[in-house]
This record gives C-alpha cells, sequence and structure tokens, in this order.
C-alpha cells in the first residue's frame, strides 16, 4: 500500500484530490495539511511514501517544505503541484529534489499514475510540463556544459549512457529496450549513479545529463 499526504490551502482541492484517491486500491490516504509547517511536522511523525504538495500557499510555502523534506533521513517522494506549467519557483523545486511536478487540472489518472511511479522510486519526466522545465533550466553555455560534464565522470561509460536516456525522458522499460538490459540494470544504473553524484532522485540526474550534452561524449 502506498501511503499519501495531500498539502494545500484550498479545502475544495484538498477534498477534489481526496476523491480521487479514495478508489484506488493499491493507495491510501493517511494525512492532510493546510501548509507546509503542518506537512513537515505531520512526514516527522508518520510513515509517508509520497506527497502531493502545492508549490504556492502562505505561511511556510511548497518549497519551503520540500526542502525540509529532502534533508529528512527518510524523505517521502514529493510532486509538486502547480497552476503555472512554467512556475517561476519550480527552478527551486528542481534543486531541492522534487520526484516531478503535475498540474492541477492532472486527469485522475494521470494524478494515480504519478503516485505509483515516484513510489518506486522513479521520477515523472514523461509530461510535457517537466520536459520542457528540463529544456528551460538546463544552462547551455560551454562553461555550463563543461561543467556537468565533469560532474559525470565518476559515471562509467554504461551509467553515462543510462544518464543520457533518463534525461531524453525516457521510462525505464524504453532505456532498457534500447541499451539492450533488463529494467532491474536500468534501475540499479541509475541507483548507483545518484549515489556517485550524491543526487536526491531521478529529475536532478535528467537535469545534469541534459546541460552536459551528451553524457557519453569525452
Amino acid at each position: 500500500m502506498i501511503t499519501v499526504m495531500i498539502v494545500d490551502d484550498e479545502a475544495l482541492v484538498r477534498t477534489g484530490l481526496r476523491l480521487i484517491l479514495e478508489p484506488a486500491g493499491d493507495i491510501e490516504l493517511i494525512a492532510e495539511a493546510s501548509d507546509g509547517r503542518q506537512a513537515v511536522d505531520l512526514v516527522r511523525t508518520r510513515s509517508i511514501d509520497v506527497v502531493l504538495m502545492d508549490i504556492r500557499m502562505p505561511g511556510t510555502n511548497g518549497i519551503a517544505a520540500l526542502e525540509e523534506l529532502t534533508a529528512l533521513a527518510r524523505p517521502p517522494q514529493v510532486i509538486m503541484l502547480t497552476t503555472f506549467d512554467l512556475d517561476s519557483h519550480i527552478r527551486r523545486a528542481l534543486r531541492a529534489g522534487a520526484a516531478g511536478f503535475l498540474l492541477k487540472d492532472a486527469s485522475p489518472d494521470e494524478l494515480i499514475n504519478a503516485i505509483r511511479t515516484v513510489a518506486t522510486g522513479d521520477a515523472i519526466l514523461a509530461p510535457s510540463v517537466t520536459r520542457r522545465l528540463i529544456a528551460d533550466f538546463a544552462d547551455h553555455d560551454d562553461a555550463g556544459e563543461s561543467s556537468a560534464r565533469k560532474r559525470l565522470e565518476p559515471l562509467s561509460p554504461r551509467e553515462r549512457d543510462v544518464a543520457s536516456a533518463v534525461s531524453r525522458g525516457l521510462s525505464n522499460a524504453e532505456i532498457g529496450r534500447q541499451l539492450r538490459m533488463t529494467e532491474t540494470t536500468v534501475k540499479a544504473h541509475v541507483s548507483r549513479s545518484l549515489a556517485k553524484l550524491n543526487l536526491s532522485n531521478r529529475v536532478q540526474l535528467a537535469l545534469l545529463a541534459h546541460q552536459a550534452g551528451d553524457p557519453g561524449k569525452s
């Protein structure tokens, strides 16, 4: 069972999300919060796998709460919710380790699939909003590309191949087919890469590999 918390200052939004999640047999909504401070306090006392976090809230906003959550010893996966597909705060959320992003008008199926995806340690890279964010976030100047390539040097050639595929928004299954390896092997390469690079999740790996251009190049 995937345990979930909803964090949004609007009661109607929380109610709508609750109604979407209740029919999903493998998802259990165990907590709700109206601001970031309350959310962090709840995570400290409960076992929560995935947090649906609104970005814009009064008091402790979603970004500040995300930064506190990702600093915990066992942080939950956090999906940021926004009404804007290129919210100005999302760059900070990417740096802080958000597992993905969803627009508040996402379909029920998109929301449920997103929760299931991040609960497995994967990230939400497929939606067009995140692809555009990656392209918008990456610094394409020579210095930025050089710095990113240097950061990727600890990776093995195969890990660089996987990182490059991750930056293109491919799923583990797609990467496996392309590189002729099992999904389990792909996940292992991603996990080792995150550990070597001291990154929080797949989104950050995608950003770094995207910034480096082709990580397989010397």
